[in-house]
């Protein structure tokens, strides 16, 4: 540990507390927890990057003031998953060894978060786990997070649950309670300080509705993505539908959706939007249909109805609330859905009352508050 990690004011000790971002919602969801470790004296942040996601990870760290103090650079080229477990294994062991944080916080179900958790496991550092215990209950579904996070719950200390179904589900795995906590979810955090940032520039609307979609899920790539294009474009046909679509960087999407979407009339294919411009232009839309996991907790919060273009989903708490659907990737299912919120007056409105599941916007406070209060119990003992 450096010397000013060692030394607080009035002669206090400081701990560095290592947060492993790699990817755009890793950022997005940590974001938060960083700047409340940044407000307190007696911690200070240690942000590592691996640069699994390199665009659009450095892109919003920057919208959030955020500079890495180390940064990883393990991506190549469409690289195996087994090739970039073992990079991130051994690239964050050997910081974990130089630095010796007090506490390593992972977010989520990344393979960043789980080669993190086992780095910091292999290096005896306690592992904090931001949104925890989300399940679809199907380990393959989606592909690889729902492995990812449960090989991150037997290794973590503190697991930090957005909803009180995330916690029973750990609860139900074994995990001791006393390691759980109810936080809500740090996106909302994220969420409410971008929509307090005025004058963002959003794509002007062209047609009487809009939808913001978002798909690059590995389950989805190839022809189940090829497939959802066609539904995307018989649903433009109708003139009534614009979509705004920023594509993801992924080879393996760009070489799916790229072709089957240019120049389709009614579809904004768009680079991935900073996340300013990202979330006024979710506020813009009128619906939402998605494979990520993020936008199911933060569409229903503005009142967006959610269609959900997976098989499974780890969030359920949206559907149970009535604000999202799960409607698979049949593209005949996927038309059916969205054309009834379109057609029927009475089935949009059901589905477009806001509703927070997800938290309150003050879940940083209190992941930061249970580690520094073990941390500081640990010091004076």
């Amino acid at each position: 540990m450096g010397e000013d990690a060692a030394r607080g004011g009035e002669g206090g000790s400081v701990s560095q507390i290592a947060v492993i971002v790699g990817t755009r919602p890793d950022a997005i969801k940590l974001a938060p927890v960083v700047h409340e470790l940044d407000a307190r004296p007696e911690v200070r942040p240690l942000v590592i990057s691996t640069g699994q996601h390199r665009e659009m990870l450095d892109q919003m760290l920057s919208v959030f003031g955020i500079e890495p103090e180390i940064d990883l650079a393990v991506m190549t080229n469409r690289q195996r998953l087994s090739d970039l477990t073992a990079a991130l294994i051994s690239g964050l062991g050997e910081r974990f060894r130089c630095e010796r944080p007090e506490a390593v916080v992972v977010q989520g179900d990344t393979t960043t978060a789980m080669c993190a958790a086992l780095a910091a496991f292999y290096e005896r550092i306690p592992v904090a786990h931001v949104e925890a215990g989300l399940r679809t209950g199907h380990i393959g579904s989606p592909f690889p997070e729902e492995a990812n996070r449960r090989l991150v719950a037997p290794i973590a200390d503190w697991h930090f649950c957005p909803t009180e179904t995330n916690r029973r589900n750990l609860l139900g795995e074994g995990i001791p309670e006393s390691r759980t906590l109810v936080t809500g979810n740090t996106v909302i955090d994220a969420l409410h300080w971008a929509l307090r940032r005025p004058g963002v520039s959003v794509l002007p609307k062209r047609r009487p509705r809009r939808a913001l979609l978002t798909l690059h899920r590995r389950e989805n790539q190839g022809s189940t993505m090829r497939a959802l294009a066609t539904a995307i474009r018989r649903l433009a046909g109708r003139g009534d539908l614009e979509f705004v679509f920023p594509v993801h960087m992924s080879p393996a999407v760009r070489d799916v959706v790229l072709p089957e979407l240019f120049r389709v009339e009614g579809v904004h294919l768009c680079e991935p939007l900073e996340y300013l411009s990202f979330m006024h232009t979710l506020a813009s839309s009128d619906l939402v249909l998605t494979d990520s996991g993020g936008l199911q907790e933060e569409a229903p919060s503005l009142g967006k109805p959610v269609l959900v273009l997976r098989d499974t989903t780890e969030r359920p708490e949206a559907l149970v609330a009535g604000v999202a659907r799960l409607v698979g990737t049949d593209p005949d299912a996927v038309v059916e859905a969205t054309s009834r919120l379109l057609d029927d007056e009475e089935a949009y409105r059901a589905m477009a009352s806001p509703a927070n599941p997800y938290g309150d916007g003050r879940a940083a406070k209190r992941v930061v508050d249970a580690i520094d209060g073990r941390l500081s119990g640990a010091i004076a003992a």
